[in-house]
């Protein structure tokens, strides 16, 4: 069902969308909810911040969609510039007074620490050119909060790679934080 609605949309067909959103909504709201969760600052809430990937998933147009993990997988990219975008606006807002923008996440292996989400962006894109298959799972756990499984399903790669590469790109990424802090 969900390859047909899928099909469906990238021929061009509204309809489709909004059923293949309706279908997914709580998928993508677990994925919102997961990495809000993390978040100490971001004042965005999930609910809002699904609409916001709504919006910008909807603009996808001539994407040739293979599956439901295909599908989460963009909605996992499209989350983490979403939280990006909103950090450059707080940040914007912090030098009117505004408060700092902070991602925070105990599985980078740094406890009750928190990160500016634009660092750990510049970070990933610096990873992504070096071990690509890191940044990518890196992103999907801390940007879409996937599982390792389901980060598995999502790159189409073993669950025992997905924790491999997991552990060494998150480890990467701590130190990079803590070098910059």
């Amino acid at each position: 069902m969900l390859a047909a609605l899928l099909e469906r949309w990238s021929k061009g067909e509204k309809g489709a969308y909004d059923q293949l959103l309706t279908h997914l909504y709580g998928d993508i709201h677990a994925i919102a909810v997961r990495q809000l969760h993390r978040e100490r600052y971001l004042t965005i809430r999930p609910t809002a911040l699904v609409h916001e990937v709504y919006l910008r998933l909807s603009q996808l147009r001539q994407m040739q969609w293979q599956d439901r993990a295909h599908f989460l997988s963009m909605a996992a990219r499209v989350t983490r510039q979403a939280l990006v975008d909103e950090a450059r606006r707080r940040r914007a807002e912090k030098r009117d007074g505004g408060r700092a923008v902070t991602l925070s996440d105990t599985n980078l292996g740094v406890a009750e620490a928190a990160y500016d989400a634009l660092d750990v962006d510049t970070l990933l894109a610096e990873l992504q050119q070096f071990d690509a298959v890191a940044a990518d799972i890196v992103s999907l756990r801390v940007f879409g909060g996937l599982s390792i499984e389901e980060t598995a399903e999502v790159l189409k790669l073993s669950v025992a790679t997905v924790n491999r590469r997991w552990v060494t790109g998150k480890a990467w990424l701590a130190r990079e934080l803590t070098r910059e802090a």
